[in-house]
């Protein structure tokens, strides 16, 4: 994540009590996707972000840095690839898969520092800001229980027909696939049109995700989240 530290741009300013976001397009392409700074993290805020295509991604020591990137990584629910080796696991698997039951354990799960990552952007502020929204039903998590413990675990925000993932994070061999696949097929069931994953890895690749352009992106969100109740996971 850039960090306003040793990054020198101007991006605009976007007031902390009435944020009003800029055209999506006007993002930057280097870094890519940086809009604004500024605003809050009210839930009326969050959800215009989202529902704009924005979302916020900071570090501690930065101002809320919100982006749109021109390429997005999404995966579309009926392109889940579940591999025969992962059927047979989930198979055998004893774990239990819960939903909205854990939700803030999630969020904290996925904020632990990781051996692949410097540092996290799951600050206690954007814990509380998007444990509010799941107390709006806004945001929803699903989970991996194996004896009794939290295991794996993956958090979201759901708009119309549009499930935005945010983080995940697996414990044990497998939690992260099985989750994805079991998320994917609840939301196909759901009728939601798209998962927007935000940045591409190889795990979300192999697993049937793929890059749609901003435009492409953008347009998926108007037709899907305008007046269409949010689905439930």
């Amino acid at each position: 994540m850039p960090s306003l530290t040793w990054l020198f741009i101007v991006i605009p300013w976007i007031d902390d009590c009435q944020p009003e976001f800029p055209d999506p397009e006007l993002a930057l392409e280097d870094p890519d996707g940086l809009l604004c700074a500024g605003g809050n993290l009210s839930p009326t805020t969050l959800i215009e972000a989202y529902s704009k295509g924005i979302f916020p991604w900071f570090s501690n020591h930065d101002p809320i840095l919100w982006w749109s990137p021109n390429n997005r990584c999404v995966l579309f629910p009926q392109d889940i690839h579940e591999s025969k080796s992962l059927r047979r696991a989930t198979k055998k698997s004893t774990a239990q898969i819960t939903v909205n039951t854990q939700f803030k354990a999630v969020m904290q799960a996925c904020a632990e520092p990781r051996q692949d990552d410097a540092g996290t952007w799951i600050t206690e502020d954007m814990i509380s800001a998007y444990c509010h929204l799941r107390d709006l039903g806004v945001g929803q998590s699903i989970e991996l229980i194996q004896d009794g413990q939290l295991v794996g675990g993956l958090y979201g925000l759901s708009l119309g027909k549009v499930f935005f993932a945010e983080s995940m994070f697996s414990r044990v061999p497998n939690a992260s696939k099985i989750l994805l696949v079991n998320l994917a097929r609840r939301l196909e069931k759901a009728g939601v049109a798209m998962i927007d994953c935000q940045v591409e890895n190889p795990h979300l690749i192999s697993m049937g995700a793929s890059i749609i352009n901003r435009q492409r992106y953008l347009q998926i969100l108007r037709e899907q989240i305008i007046q269409t109740p949010a689905a439930s996971l």
